[in-house]
């Protein structure tokens, strides 16, 4: 038996891919991404101001701004005024112990014209003395009156006077020098001046006196109280206390000449009339 093609007989076809199902239309999309719930906006604190900077490693931090205080005056170191508040200055603090201690007096009787220390008619003859005790027990005087211009009277003087301004027209006063390389002499020197001529008038005099010490500031005592009766008026006194140099302010008006100015220290000093 021949075997043949039967004609009649197709061969079967593959079957057809499966399709997937259809996507209804429009295509889903896929859901939102959920973000975190929006906070509400909050402003940020205020900074102080100036801002604060951050500091550089090793450097300090900054200071918080602080105003002022108002700048002060300079205080001077030229004078120091003794008053009755402060009356007492010390010349060994201020290491102003060495060489020549110069005590000026000057004066006005209120003239403008002429000058300031020009006198006018029936102006004052003020002069400048002070009464003296040493160490060593001895006393006494210097002033022009009876040519009393050192003291001691013989020898290399402590304390000396340099002239008498009899009219009232030396721009510079009248001055005493005391020597304190002899400090170690000096118990104490009272500074005084009283009335040689004319009617007492110390409120029209407008006196100062002025104390140079070879180094440091100057120191002033002014005679700016007044007793139209006092002929005299002891002005400051120079104390040694211990080794101690002290200048304290005294401005002390006394009715009466040298002999009275003496009774209120108890200087102790005998007394005659004299005259220039």
């Amino acid at each position: 038996m021949t075997m043949g093609i039967d004609y009649t007989k197709r061969p079967s076809q593959p079957a057809a891919p499966q399709q997937p199902p259809a996507q209804p239309y429009p295509p889903q999309q896929p859901p939102a991404q959920q973000y975190p719930p929006t906070q509400p906006y909050q402003q940020p604190p205020a900074q102080p101001y100036p801002p604060q900077q951050q500091p550089y490693p090793g450097q300090p931090p900054a200071q918080p701004y602080q105003q002022q205080p108002p700048a002060q005056a300079p205080v001077s170191l030229q004078k120091v005024t003794l008053t009755k508040s402060a009356p007492s200055v010390s010349l060994t603090k201020q290491g102003a112990t060495t060489g020549q201690l110069r005590v000026n007096l000057n004066w006005t009787t209120g003239a403008k014209k002429g000058g300031f220390f020009k006198r006018a008619a029936g102006g004052v003859d003020l002069d400048l003395a002070c009464l003296w005790e040493f160490t060593d027990g001895s006393k006494g005087i210097v002033q022009a009156l009876g040519n009393s211009f050192q003291a001691p009277r013989q020898g290399q003087p402590i304390i000396y006077l340099d002239g008498d301004d009899r009219s009232g027209s030396a721009a510079g006063g009248e001055n005493m020098y005391i020597d304190l390389a002899a400090t170690q002499n000096i118990r104490r020197i009272l500074i005084f001046a009283y009335i040689y001529e004319g009617a007492p008038n110390w409120a029209a005099a407008n006196g100062v006196v002025t104390v140079f010490p070879s180094s440091g500031p100057q120191i002033e005592v002014f005679l700016d109280e007044s007793d139209q009766s006092a002929l005299s008026c002891a002005i400051a006194l120079i104390e040694n206390r211990g080794g101690e140099l002290v200048i304290n302010r005294e401005v002390r008006y006394i009715r009466g000449a040298q002999d009275k100015v003496d009774e209120a220290y108890n200087w102790g000093l005998n007394w005659k009339a004299g005259r220039k």
